[in-house]
């Protein structure tokens, strides 16, 4: 089993484990850079920036990604470990030296984050290098790396935080990859990201590109036990959001638009909403997975839409 060590910053570490957030964005201040190491699932661990060399947490890899500042921020507030965004720039701004105001950062999106407290900290291996700049990669199928998975499993289970469905991503290896993703408990910020990109960043029913104005549309609500996976969102421009979410436009199983007479009947208008009646979606995921489960949109068709 592969499993990633990144360095961070102690000051990132120490909010993050005093809000304790159920999601967190482990952020680059660039995006130049990919990261192929881990599927979806799998554990990625903190070390702290030199002369700290100890491993403090981690948490389970969902997906990197590059994003606006303004839309990590959006999707993750504090989980990006700073209080507001005006700091969040700042601290970007002060590594990158630029001004730029919503630069595209460098995002790895972490789920059920564990912060250990000083006395469980692990002293980095013997093989760590104080040249490394941005982590490294272990394996069980090396003597070095079965010795540190050995302490590092023992203090998550020690965790307070340590769930059931935590247990069964890490020790189910059937579970890694686009299963996991389909089965593990996605926070918001996890699942507006994943949506996002599932609809290429345009929205389903327009093509819009405009980020600003596309939001993540949950098909049924977290409120009335819908998931958050993407298979129970759209991407919508956000006055189609609106109209979607108070059941004055639907989505068939068939995945067509359906456009209520309501809105005619209510405001007298519509005409640019009307134009979308019984047309196919213009977006959908290319993975299957991905795309809108049938079941949440019968149950959108039947629950809330007004037709």
């Amino acid at each position: 089993m592969r499993f990633y060590v990144g360095i961070t910053d102690k000051r990132w570490f120490e909010y993050l484990r005093k809000h304790d957030p159920y999601e967190v964005n482990f952020w680059r201040p660039k995006s130049t850079s990919q990261f192929r190491v881990l599927e979806p699932g799998g554990v990625f661990l903190f070390k702290l920036h030199s002369p700290h060399d100890f491993i403090v947490g981690g948490g389970f890899f969902i997906r990197h990604d590059v994003l606006p500042l303004s839309l990590a921020w959006s999707a993750f507030s504090n989980g990006n470990g700073v209080s507001d965004i005006n700091e969040f720039r700042k601290r970007i701004a002060s590594i990158r030296r630029d001004t730029e105001s919503d630069p595209v950062i460098g995002c790895t999106i972490l789920m059920s984050p564990f912060f250990w407290e000083k006395e469980d900290w692990i002293p980095v291996p013997a093989n760590w290098d104080r040249s490394i700049m941005r982590g490294k990669t272990y394996s069980t199928d090396d003597l070095i790396g079965r010795r540190l998975w050995a302490d590092v499993q023992g203090r998550i289970h020690a965790s307070l935080k340590y769930s059931e469905i935590t247990e069964q991503i890490y020790e189910d290896r059937a579970r890694y990859g686009n299963e996991f993703l389909t089965r593990a408990r996605l926070g918001q910020g996890s699942f507006r990201v994943l949506v996002t990109d599932a609809y290429n960043r345009r929205c389903a029913i327009t093509g819009e590109r405009t980020l600003p104005v596309l939001e993540a549309s949950h098909i049924k609500p977290y409120s009335d036990g819908g998931p958050n996976r993407t298979s129970n969102g759209l991407l919508l421009r956000s006055d189609l959001h609106t109209l979607f979410d108070r059941g004055y436009i639907t989505v068939t199983p068939d995945y067509r638009i359906a456009v209520s007479k309501r809105i005619k009947e209510e405001y007298e208008n519509g005409r640019d909403y009307y134009a979308f009646d019984s047309h196919e979606m213009q977006i959908l995921p290319a993975q299957s997975y991905e795309r809108p489960n049938q079941d949440f949109l019968s149950w959108h068709n039947d629950a809330v839409y007004q037709g």
